[in-house]
């Protein structure tokens, strides 16, 4: 049997779910006419269902956990078209009356096999047209770290500012990680100085394999994303990426690769230092 297909899916979604969902369904069945057989494991960006100009625009089409329409279809997708689906971010309602950003892994029967929070969240300047970014007023940050175990590998999930802090990167390594997800939205300004050097640095320090799937063009709302989604091996190979507009790069699980350059490079047992995840 060939190894596992780690795909990395790079759409410009709008604030419109039902454009965004045929945009998904196009970019999957694409993805099965050229692997109409192989193990998948599909990754799509960051606010794949719903990319609005204001953070509180997404919290009125907040779900609650494991019900709603934009999990049932995103549910329906991963069942329909045979595949692990780790479904970039949608709004899913917190306690507090803002919403969680929240990546949701599917398997190929449908069934939700976890759903990780976003942990750190985008309140930053930067010099673009939109200026201001404060994503803590309308969401809430994640409490935990999520590392599932699936017959494809151990996936450890992120989400888009995350990539930052490498020491949630580490933690998910220590837990027993294979394969980094990492949904994004990144600005251009962010990501064309920082994407591709932070994706694969956090391959290399813990040699996993990193699915970095990115928003990539002007969006109707008027803002502008980085793109360059791609698939990194252990090493910080790049395997494959897409520039910009929609599309998808696609890598393989090498498990045989990845045990042989941990064995050589014993970097878990070397590791000195330890983090913890502070509690908000």
């Amino acid at each position: 049997m060939s190894n596992p297909k780690l795909i990395s899916v790079q759409l410009v979604s709008s604030p419109n779910i039902d454009e965004n969902l045929k945009a998904v369904e196009k970019q999957l069945t694409e993805i099965r006419r050229q692997f109409p057989s192989d193990e998948l494991l599909v990754v799509l960006p960051e606010c794949c269902l719903m990319f609005a100009t204001k953070d509180h625009e997404v919290r009125e089409f907040s779900e609650h956990s494991k019900q709603g329409p934009m999990q049932d279809a995103l549910s329906e997708l991963s069942q329909r078209f045979k595949l692990y689906l780790v479904a970039g971010t949608i709004a899913v309602k917190a306690d507090d009356g803002r919403h969680f950003a929240a990546s949701i892994l599917f398997n190929p029967q449908g069934e939700q096999l976890g759903q990780y929070n976003k942990v750190h969240l985008f309140d930053v300047d930067v010099a673009d047209g939109y200026g201001s970014y404060r994503e803590s007023e309308n969401t809430h940050p994640g409490q935990h770290i999520s590392v599932i175990k699936t017959p494809i590998g151990n996936i450890g999930m992120a989400v888009c500012y995350d990539l930052r802090f490498g020491a949630l990167f580490q933690t998910m390594r220590e837990m027993g990680a294979d394969i980094f997800v990492l949904p994004s939205a990144f600005t251009k300004v962010t990501g064309q100085a920082h994407w591709e050097l932070l994706s694969r640095a956090r391959a290399v320090e813990n040699q996993c394999y990193m699915i970095a799937s990115n928003q990539g063009g002007e969006h109707k709302n008027g803002r502008v994303t980085w793109g360059q989604s791609m698939v990194v091996d252990p090493w910080g190979v790049v395997e494959s990426e897409i520039a910009s507009g929609e599309g998808f790069a696609v890598g393989e699980f090498d498990r045989d690769k990845l045990q042989a350059l941990r064995v050589k490079m014993p970097m878990v047992s070397q590791q000195r230092f330890q983090s913890t995840l502070l509690k908000n």
